[in-house]
């Protein structure tokens, strides 16, 4: 049976075929909802379901796997920034704090049955001045990353520890898709 990931994460991706999963790539053509009123988990969940909905609407008899992380600080939600002023910002408010990060998931078997969950990880951010933000962003780009940082592209810059799943943290809970899939 199929299995295809609705996203054009390079990073979720690379993790699924890292647990060995054989699957092609439909990014979902559905809108993210942007409501800081919501509950991190209620609205990550919504996404990743709103995503795996749209690609499984076209593709009946295949497993849809639809995913949306956000990092969250003090209840706030931070997406992708839009320009690199935005992405400043956000690691000025990341610097020297524990966040949350929050990956939704939406796993959808044919026939309508879905599995939505969530994992959530705490990532505690070094001190960073103007300078180490401006030398972490002459390595990494980060506009395409929620929180305007990736961990697995030189992370140990930014990030003094976590408490929870790695691959959470790179977008996606790679053992309870898995399980999901099983």
């Amino acid at each position: 049976m199929p299995i295809i990931l609705a996203s054009s994460s390079p990073r979720r991706r690379e993790l699924l075929e890292q647990a060995g999963i054989v699957f092609e790539v439909l990014p979902s053509p559905a809108e993210e909802i942007h409501d800081p009123a919501m509950k991190p988990d209620h609205l990550c969940e919504l996404n990743a379901t709103l995503k795996a909905a749209a690609v499984a609407e076209m593709h009946p008899h295949a497993i849809v796997i639809g995913s949306d992380t956000l990092v969250f600080i003090d209840e706030m939600p931070l997406g992708k920034p839009a320009d690199l002023e935005e992405a400043h910002a956000m690691l000025r408010r990341l610097s020297g704090r524990t966040h949350r990060v929050c990956t939704g998931v939406c796993v959808i078997h044919p026939g309508g049955l879905q599995k939505v969950f969530h994992d959530i990880t705490e990532v505690t951010f070094r001190t960073l001045d103007e300078a180490a933000i401006a030398r972490y962003f002459s390595r990494v780009n980060p506009l395409d990353k929620a929180g305007a940082y990736g961990i697995q592209e030189h992370g140990d810059e930014i990030i003094s520890g976590i408490h929870g799943t790695y691959e959470n943290v790179m977008g996606l809970p790679t053992q309870m898709v898995l399980d999901a899939l099983a």
